[in-house]
């Protein structure tokens, strides 16, 4: 497959992770008409990434179609059957694009689906992705493995958050799909990092890369030291790139929170605690000088009682 074809890949799932974690930020949680809320219905706003989703799938099977012959002429035929996987998966996404595009269009026939319908194929697109990385152990003492089992991480979040998203409401929607979002950045993201360990070198000495045909490749290293040194060089990649994936998320859950005053209830509630730190302690000042003057009221009233006071 090359640089090219991860590079490719993973640059078109950061963009559409992207256009999914902004485009959270525009849904209403609170329409106040019928008509704000269908304006601002799920199917709408999961169809602007279809194009993109579309474009993606079309360059994946593309691919898979030509590394498929290639595997034959090869006679490689794991490589042709790892075609046909990533084949099947990209065929259900581009099924995906052009459903959610045509549920969205006005004009079609399809408008009066539902919206879980489209979420429910991109939920099983997802499924399949992750399935397909899970059993993907054609050679178990290569390094690439190591890498396919973290890609497992992101999928997860996809599967997870679409599931939610099937399950949410108007309000919880978008955080819905600020989730998938980050999970398809962070895919995008582990492409990139795939691309340029398997290629180019970097991913640890002793390790060598070993072609069958296009499509299908190992890479495996000298001794058992070199092997679990390039594992854990690939988990500490993935742990710098799940750590930007975090400071994202909060970024962008700070923007989707807070760009239409979401729970502005809270905020009410809130008090300095400064301001009441000067009133606790105004508060204990005033009480000492009171007490000490009923003390000397007190001391007054009994020296009288007494007969010591002063004769008028």
């Amino acid at each position: 497959m090359g640089i090219l074809s991860y590079a490719v890949a993973g640059g078109g799932f950061a963009v559409i992770g992207a256009w999914e974690s902004l485009d959270s930020s525009n849904l209403d949680p609170n329409p106040s008409s019928p008509g704000a809320q269908m304006r601002a219905s799920p199917p709408k706003s999961v169809g602007s990434s279809s194009i993109p989703v579309a474009i993606l799938s079309y360059l994946f099977i593309a691919n898979s179609i030509f590394s498929f012959f290639s595997s034959i002429n090869s006679r490689d035929r794991v490589g042709s059957m790892i075609q046909l996987q990533i084949l099947a998966v990209a065929v259900l996404f581009l099924v995906y694009a052009i459903l959610t595009y045509l549920v969205n269009s006005k004009k079609s026939v399809f408008v009066t689906l539902p919206s879980s319908i489209t979420t429910l194929v991109l939920l099983f697109g997802f499924v399949e992705e992750f399935l397909m990385f899970y059993l993907q152990k054609k050679d178990v003492s290569g390094i690439e493995n190591r890498y396919y089992d973290l890609m497992l991480v992101p999928i997860a979040i996809c599967v997870f958050s679409t599931v939610f998203e099937l399950k949410s409401d108007a309000s919880t929607h978008r955080f819905a799909k600020l989730g998938r979002g980050i999970g398809l950045i962070l895919q995008g993201t582990w492409f990139l990092q795939m691309g340029i360990s398997f290629f180019t070198g970097l991913i640890t000495n002793n390790c060598t890369f070993h072609e069958k045909s296009r499509g299908n490749f190992t890479i495996k290293c000298k001794g058992h030291g070199d092997y679990h040194r390039a594992k854990a060089i690939a988990t500490l990649q993935f742990n710098c790139h799940l750590a930007l994936m975090v400071v994202l998320a909060t970024a962008l859950f700070s923007v989707v929170a807070n760009k239409k005053g979401y729970l502005p209830e809270d905020h009410s509630k809130y008090r300095p605690l400064g301001a009441e730190m000067e009133n606790l302690s105004t508060f204990t000042l005033d009480s000492d000088e009171e007490d000490e003057i009923r003390e000397e009221r007190n001391v007054a009233k009994e020296a009288g009682l007494n007969g010591i006071s002063s004769h008028d």
